[in-house]
């Protein structure tokens, strides 16, 4: 069985234990909610002692499905105050994999100021390592001082000083595979600020020269199956646009259709789309020695990475993505990549989540504290957060906290958590997936983009919200969400896990895995004092009329209520 390694922050113990049975066929966003429903309070404080921060890998890790090493971390939200898990791609679950360890659990708080890091050696021997040299470091000069103190093969999961400073817009973050760069955040609900809680400042793990093998039920029937769904993958047409480009090309999309937010979400952005779209972006990439396609984990098939370079040719960030660009650009009136890359790679560094950070800038904006699309002014912005000036501190709490500090009456959250980067009036799908989801405004809990329904008519959108939100936690459970959307079938999901885990599988058992634990992080949130009325969009959102459609967002609060009520 695989390893669980227990950390108390406390004592400075380290318990090694072996993976519950019942965990067993558990992994990612199931296996966070199955573990903080069961060992956490969910009315403590999600700084204080009573919280847990899990960091766990997918139920298919280690075995050689593509994009199938994604790491989870979770803990009560202190930024929501509800269930949080966050999942990137990056090295460190592979890395976890290698040695067979399924999850670390970090427990209770210091009685100290001193800063840990956990090491996990190459015989897989953890120990925590006085960290006092590396506090105040961000995540890029944290990496490089890592590396040149354990060598270049390494895994590495760590907070900037925004998670050291407990900020709720805080995010860890974990090495891209194709880069070597901190670029792979763990961004939403401010999970960093839980880790720097516990003044843990990183996770090292050493790659181990022989890894485990793993042990298949039936190696025969999993091979085929692997073979097939990599297959679909790579022959997968849809998905080309993924290696050719990546997520930014949404952005032309989504920009023409009014489904990209734009200044806040009151428009007026329409004319300068064309500086941001996937034409710009791929002109920027090819001129300057970027370069799109490449794996952001080992293993990954879809290639949907990116390297994005300065007029210079400097490397400037990786993984540069679609809801960076909206909300750091559209949503701030910013229709410059250059500015939009930039501030990327701040928000890596210093380890702030993009979506919350444009989120929060379109609010000072609006309350007139920057002008709007000023780029360099955004920047500043950020900047105070890392200097932290008492505007700059605020701004690190987030979006609801700064939007209600400067009296601004349109607040795009929902739970305490930024929407990102599609409008839910002209996406009514998406936004019932905003308002009823357990992890806040999230597009991950279930996005209705390529739902088979008008758009911007409300007849039906609860219904297929509701159906995709477990489809999406399953998917976070085991793999990448490209991965899964590009050959997740009836033949091919469940004949993986027959011949991963053994036993009959079909589609619902697989879903049913997502289904339970939706129901599971409903019933936290319940317990934290969460009632139906959080399940709603911000009032503007039902009475302003979305200005290229005029639409607004008219689910009504019956259908909300009823939404995953399996």
């Amino acid at each position: 069985m695989a390893k669980v390694y227990r950390v108390n922050v406390k004592t400075k113990t380290i318990a090694r234990e072996e993976l519950k049975e019942d965990y067993r066929l558990l992994g990612g966003r199931s296996l966070i909610s199955k573990v903080l429903s069961e060992e956490v309070d969910p009315t403590c404080d999600p700084l204080g002692a009573g919280n847990k921060l899990i960091l766990c890998t997918s139920l298919l890790a280690g075995t050689t499905v593509p994009a199938a090493h994604r790491i989870s971390v979770g803990a009560k939200s202190p930024l929501t105050g509800g269930i949080k898990e966050a999942n990137s791609g990056g090295t460190f679950a592979t890395y976890m994999a290698r040695h067979d360890i399924k999850m670390i659990i970090f427990e209770d708080l210091p009685e100290t100021d001193q800063w840990h890091l956990l090491k996990i050696g190459k015989d897989g021997t953890p120990e925590l390592v006085p960290a006092g040299g590396y506090a105040g470091l961000n995540n890029y000069d944290l990496v490089e001082k890592l590396k040149g103190q354990f060598g270049d093969s390494i895994a590495v999961i760590s907070i900037g000083k925004a998670g050291e400073m407990q900020y709720r817009n805080s995010s860890l973050q974990n090495i891209d595979f194709s880069t070597g760069y901190p670029s792979r955040a763990n961004a939403r609900g401010g999970l960093g600020a839980v880790m720097g809680s516990k003044k843990i400042k990183a996770v090292v793990i050493e790659r181990n020269e022989t890894p485990h093998v793993f042990q298949y039920a039936d190696k025969e029937r999993f091979e085929a199956a692997r073979k097939k769904f990599t297959e679909v993958i790579i022959n997968n047409a849809g998905m080309q646009w993924l290696r050719e480009i990546g997520t930014p090309a949404l952005v032309g999309i989504t920009g023409s259709v009014a489904i990209m937010p734009f200044r806040n979400y009151s428009g007026g952005f329409n004319d300068k789309l064309s500086s941001i779209t996937a034409d710009q972006f791929m002109n920027n990439i090819k001129s300057r020695g970027g370069k799109t396609g490449e794996p952001c984990q080992a293993g990954c098939v879809l290639h949907c990475s990116n390297r994005y370079h300065d007029p210079d040719g400097k490397y400037v960030t990786s993984g540069l993505e679609y809801e960076t660009i909206a909300l750091c650009g559209s949503n701030c009136a910013i229709a410059d990549l250059d500015i939009i890359a930039r501030m990327d790679r701040l928000c890596d560094d210093f380890g702030l989540d993009t979506i919350e950070t444009g989120a929060t800038i379109a609010v000072c904006m609006e309350a007139g504290k920057i002008p709007w699309g000023d780029g360099e002014a955004a920047i500043g912005l950020i900047k105070e957060m890392m200097e932290g000036t008492e505007l700059g501190r605020l701004l690190g709490q987030g979006t609801m906290a700064t939007g209600k500090a400067l009296g601004v009456k349109r607040i795009p959250v929902v739970k305490g958590q930024a929407l990102s980067g599609y409008e839910p009036r002209n996406l009514k799908g998406t936004g019932v997936t905003y308002a009823t989801s357990p992890m806040g405004a999230d597009h991950t809990a279930g996005l209705t983009l390529e739902a088979p329904l008008d758009p911007l008519n409300p007849l039906g959108q609860a219904a297929v919200s509701s159906m995709l939100q477990p489809i999406f936690a399953a998917a976070d459970s085991l793999m990448c969400l490209f991965a899964w959307f590009a050959a997740a079938s009836p033949d091919t999901i469940p004949e993986l896990l027959a011949g991963v885990y053994g036993g009959e599988w079909d589609f619902n058992k697989v879903i049913d895995i997502g289904r339970q634990s939706v129901l599971r992080e409903k019933a936290f949130n319940a317990a934290a004092g969460f009632k139906p009325e959080d399940d709603r969009l911000p009032d503007f959102f039902t009475t302003d009329k979305a200005p290229a459609t005029g639409s607004v967002f008219d689910i009504k609060p019956l259908e909300l209520d009823g939404v995953l009520n399996y």
